[in-house]
């Protein structure tokens, strides 16, 4: 299955890794959902569990053609390619939009979760006591998620290690979004903002021949802060991709009808109609992260005003991002028919 992809498959495949990289990147938003709903969910489970101690043998042994087999190596490659790619450009360009068009962003984002929420319900035939109730559960803890209020900051190592295998989390649970999380959590800014804009000082020093900042201690602690945070990161994707195998294997109806209730239970998260609270200190005064942008405390969601022009504007995309899940669906039909035909 895995060596036959023709070059439009892999194609896609980019496509999907930029899709994810967009929705990581965007607090309230989860990458999961796109590996979800366009179709390759479990095999990015399935493959990012063979990231385990036979893979490393394989690899320490030599026998690198192997290991790429072993891992799914094309489809991860290609996946985690598209990724970064949005990472420098996609994910630019999306944060240019929040920043100019914030209201059609949210509802776009808001018409694709709902989208994605009828994709995923519209097939599932298993509904009993049992999956109702997990449904319910998922429902509950998607809205407590939505409501809760952001922790201090903390650059506790190990905390931050928590912090990485709870973040990668909005690759592989769809609905849950990492960015958020790490909101709630207190360390958005100093993970992926100022530990970033670190690294890539250091780059640019490292290039021109400069290492002053090795004897800079702040930066020192805050490139650690970002190895730590990473190690985490790749702990949480390899074991969490181990628990989720066993889920979806032993208990996959009650899986699927959590993941219904946990998507449908973070609409709140990303709801259009919010103000954004910023963080202040004692005098009012708004608290600037390393960009000199304002940190974001938390949203204040409100219900639109139907006179105005711009909620109707709102309203066309969240229908644009509802159409953009139908023509996934679409696609993914297509996509099957023409693999019964062969």
């Amino acid at each position: 299955m895995y060596n036959t992809r023709t070059f439009i498959d892999k194609f896609f495949l980019v496509i999907k890794g930029l899709c994810m990289g967009a929705a990581n990147k965007v607090p309230g938003v989860s990458g999961g959902i796109v590996a979800f709903v366009a179709g390759f969910y479990e095999e990015f489970i399935y493959s990012l569990q063979k990231v385990n101690g036979k893979a490393f043998k394989l690899l320490l042994s030599g026998r690198f053609r192997s290991f790429y087999r072993y891992i799914n190596g094309t489809f991860l490659s290609l996946l985690i390619f598209g990724m970064l790619i949005s990472y420098f450009s996609i994910s630019r360009l999306l944060d240019y939009f929040l920043a100019q068009k914030e209201l059609f962003v949210w509802s776009a984002f808001f018409g694709m979760i709902l989208g994605s929420i009828y994709y995923i319900s519209k097939d599932f035939e298993h509904w009993s006591k049992r999956t109702i109730t997990a449904g319910l559960i998922g429902l509950i803890v998607g809205i407590s998620i939505s409501f809760l209020n952001p922790a201090k900051e903390n650059d506790n190592l190990f905390f931050i290690f928590i912090c990485g295998i709870i973040s990668v989390s909005g690759m592989t649970l769809p609905g849950l979004s990492g960015s958020f999380i790490l909101i709630l959590l207190g360390n958005y800014v100093l993970l992926l903002v100022d530990s970033v804009n670190a690294l890539y000082d250091t780059f640019a020093e490292i290039i021109i021949g400069d290492y002053s900042f090795t004897s800079n201690p702040e930066r020192l602690r805050t490139l650690t802060i970002l190895a730590v945070f990473t190690a985490g990161s790749a702990t949480g994707l390899v074991s969490l991709s181990h628990l989720l195998t066993y889920v979806l294997k032993h208990f996959k109806h009650i899986t699927t009808a959590v993941i219904i209730g946990f998507i449908t239970g973070s609409l709140g998260v990303v709801w259009p109609w919010k103000r954004t609270i910023f963080k202040t200190d004692t005098f009012g005064e708004f608290i600037l992260d390393s960009n000199g942008k304002e940190i974001i405390l938390n949203y204040e969601r409100f219900f639109p005003d139907l006179g105005s022009s711009e909620t109707w504007w709102a309203i066309f995309f969240v229908i644009v991002g509802i159409a953009i899940l139908l023509l996934l669906d679409w696609y993914g039909k297509v996509r099957k028919e023409n693999e019964l035909s062969m």
